[in-house]
């Protein structure tokens, strides 16, 4: 990899833009446990500027995923969410030089600062992080037909409700367990809590979704 090129602007990552899980989901999500990530990842803590463009479009997706699902819709689109997740992009990009820890440690590391500035931006807007506004981004299979896109749309909305009973911080670890797919170890580095906190707070909140399903709900 070439160490000549300029670092990238916040005009090169907002052209890495374009979210969710669009891209080939498990693929996207994935590659972020390999081995070449991590190899990504110290070489742009080496200073590699093909390297730290090649970071942020890997990130982007999960970043904007993140943001949708803590942020969720103002009105029909998600461009708030998709604000705060470039403002993140940039956050980590000016943290970069000054990261210091081992590269496993890296996503979490990314993850923490998207936790604090999801909490900036409910501060902004004067908004309560106990509102309610969980949400689940679309995903789109142009192989579904009208009857299965639409039942995908109610469950979509049952979720989203279901979400906004939990407490803020429960909501938290559910989004970053099985939204965006952390480990139990990384979740737990990007919130500050232990990992066995993680994974006690992850089966209260599901034993009280579970409590809040009716009958009609598993059918």
């Amino acid at each position: 990899m070439s160490s000549t090129t300029s670092s990238p602007s916040a005009e090169t990552i907002e052209e890495t833009q374009p979210a969710g899980r669009s891209q080939g989901t498990d693929a996207v999500f994935a590659r972020l446990k390999s081995s070449a990530f991590h190899e990504l990842v110290a070489a742009s803590l080496a200073g590699d500027q093909d390297a730290i463009g090649t970071l942020f479009t890997w990130i982007n997706p999960a970043i904007v995923r993140y943001c949708r699902a803590r942020i969720g819709r103002t009105g029909s689109a998600f461009s708030s969410a998709d604000d705060v997740a470039q403002e993140i992009l940039l956050a980590v990009l000016g943290a970069l030089p000054r990261y210091s820890d081992d590269r496993e440690s890296f996503l979490p590391f990314v993850y923490g600062i998207a936790s604090h500035k999801v909490a900036d931006y409910y501060r902004r807007s004067g908004r309560d992080r106990s509102d309610p506004v969980a949400d689940v981004p679309d995903t789109v299979d142009h192989g579904l037909g009208p009857e299965q896109i639409t039942l995908r749309a109610e469950m979509r909305t049952r979720l989203v409700k279901l979400l906004d009973t939990l407490a803020p911080r429960q909501r938290e670890i559910l989004v970053l367990r099985l939204v965006v797919g952390l480990s139990a170890q990384e979740t737990a580095m990007a919130i500050g809590l232990t990992a066995t906190a993680v994974r006690v707070a992850q089966h209260r909140a599901l034993t009280r979704l579970r409590g809040s399903l009716s009958a009609g709900d598993w059918l």
